[in-house]
């Protein structure tokens, strides 16, 4: 038998069982798939909280955008105030 030191032997069994073997998994690989039912999607749009959050949010964006919307700390520190001591 003569060792060729230059030339690495291409015919090795496991290695050619192990690039098939990685062919085949990366055919058959499976996504994530995300499904949402008609009635989750119709429950998401019906929620008129959601729609009143969202064109507040979006107000007080353009209010601190264009730097018209004023902090008042006395109500701040009210609420806090009624927030904490609500339980009592």
């Amino acid at each position: 038998m003569e060792i060729n030191p230059y030339h690495r032997m291409s015919n090795h069994p496991y290695q050619q069982k192990q690039l098939k073997i990685e062919h085949l998994q990366s055919k058959h690989k499976k996504r994530d798939q995300l499904e949402i039912s008609s009635e989750a999607l119709e429950m998401q749009k019906a929620n008129p909280l959601v729609e009143a959050r969202q064109k507040k949010v979006e107000e007080l964006r353009k209010q601190v955008e264009s730097g018209e919307y004023k902090v008042h700390p006395e109500k701040v520190a009210q609420a806090f105030y009624d927030y904490w001591n609500e339980n009592d």
